[in-house]
């Protein structure tokens, strides 16, 4: 075990421990452990041992008993652990005694999902909700062994442990005023953000928001459908910032789609408040596109998790196209009763390949007409802004100059029916 004077700068080598409560499955909880490590590689830290505690009635002082507590502490320092990782979240009094028994550093899921959120953080936006998730996570620990607010590591990561920093006591006042800073500042960079999304409206495009699990292939999926350059890193939570790209569908309609940040299971409640306004892109968007990675054999649960936290948002009664995912790393049969599956709101693609993938466009290119009337117009030729707005939102389907005026086929999105109103000729085109 380390002595609390010999802090090593940065945590190196971790030991998990699975909680698993009455109502809990051997397997979930396995998974959720395999979930936990990958989560903690994501950082650098290298995971040199797991257990998993059967807990029938928390305990007040340490979640486990007493005894199992110092099992665990014994079976971390066997494998040279400098620090130990709970799967459930640790009250600040627990992970405070687990500190100094183990006389290490102690942390929980949250702190970790925290930590690889602070370093994938790349807006002005998400970093201040990052800050403001970690400060309003930290204020109740203060008085922790380890400083939860000063350790430098990227900005500011929870894992690292500075020289001088374990016994450094923060001012609550202090902590108090930052949190009310960074929510003047986030308030002022999300009336920004709704700024832009006006006047991307203004250009009637119908919009759509790719959700899903983390490293479910949202980001590869919106490369390849509209030729963007997004980064699609096979680790989690590499998305933070929502993308917006145009997407042109087969029959020219243009689409706004948007890449938003990946759920998780046991992701800090605290996160998805700071996120709302991110993920508030799948609560405005016309329809969302539901992405799930076959391939993983908890995919049923990773459906579940994302489908809850639509739910959270409000988002639970737009019209979702579930996309599985990843169909070119499943074996067969597994492949072909995947494929089987597929109806008019499920799509069995491979994001990389393609595969699948003009089948979906079609679908989406249905539900986009659907919100668009086609009409006949004549468009006089003083009145080009009116044809360029139909320009810009792909509306146009065949045009013709003529000595009155440009003549125009076109599927008009019901925003902008009011606009080109005094223009239509009779009849109307039907589709």
């Amino acid at each position: 075990m380390i002595d609390i004077k010999e802090k090593p700068k940065m945590v190196e080598r971790a030991f998990l421990i699975g909680v698993r409560y009455p109502d809990e499955s051997e397997t979930t909880i396995d998974q959720l452990l395999v979930e936990l490590e990958e989560l903690v590689n994501n950082l650098g830290i290298k995971v040199v041992g797991k257990a998993v505690a059967k807990l029938r009635d928390p305990r007040p002082k340490f979640l486990l008993g007493e005894g199992k507590a110092q099992e665990m502490i014994e079976a971390a320092a066997a494998v040279k652990a400098d620090c130990i990782v709970f799967d459930t979240e640790l009250s600040p009094g627990q992970q405070r005694n687990w500190e100094v028994l183990s006389k290490s550093c102690v942390i929980d899921r949250h702190e970790v999902i925290l930590d690889i959120f602070n370093e994938r953080a790349q807006t002005r936006e998400a970093i201040l909700q990052v800050e403001l998730a970690r400060a309003e996570y930290s204020l109740p620990r203060l008085k922790n062994a380890w400083t939860h607010l000063s350790r430098q590591r990227g900005g500011g990561g929870v894992t690292q442990r500075g020289e001088g920093e374990a016994q450094i006591e923060l001012d609550q006042r202090i902590v108090r005023e930052r949190i009310s800073k960074l929510k003047k500042e986030l308030a002022e960079v999300i009336q920004h953000r709704e700024v832009q999304r006006k006047q991307r409206l203004r250009v009637p495009l119908p919009t759509a928001a790719i959700v899903g699990y983390t490293n479910a292939g949202k980001s590869t999926l919106l490369n390849q459908m509209t030729g963007a350059n997004v980064l699609a890193a096979d680790k989690l939570f590499a998305t933070l910032d929502p993308t917006t790209r145009q997407l042109q569908l087969p029959r020219g309609q243009k689409l706004l789609v948007t890449d938003t940040v990946g759920f998780v299971r046991r992701l800090p409640h605290r996160l998805v408040d700071a996120f709302k306004a991110t993920l508030e892109e799948a609560v405005v968007a016309d329809f969302l596109l539901h992405v799930v990675d076959i391939s993983n054999p908890d995919a049923q649960a990773h459906m579940e998790t994302t489908l809850a936290v639509l739910r959270e948002l409000g988002a639970e009664n737009k019209t979702v196209l579930t996309v599985y995912n990843k169909i070119d790393l499943c074996p067969e049969p597994e492949r072909s009763a995947w494929m089987a599956r597929v109806s008019d709101s499920i799509f069995p693609v491979s994001a990389v390949t393609g595969d699948g993938l003009p089948r979906l466009m079609e679908r989406m290119e249905v539900l986009t007409s659907a919100r668009s009337q086609m009409r006949n117009l004549v468009i006089p030729h003083d009145r080009y802004d009116v044809l360029n707005r139909l320009h810009d939102a792909g509306a146009i389907n065949k045009q013709k100059v003529d000595d009155d005026g440009v003549h125009v086929v076109a599927t008009i999105p019901d925003r902008l029916l009011g606009v080109v109103a005094e223009f239509e000729q009779s009849p109307n085109v039907k589709e």
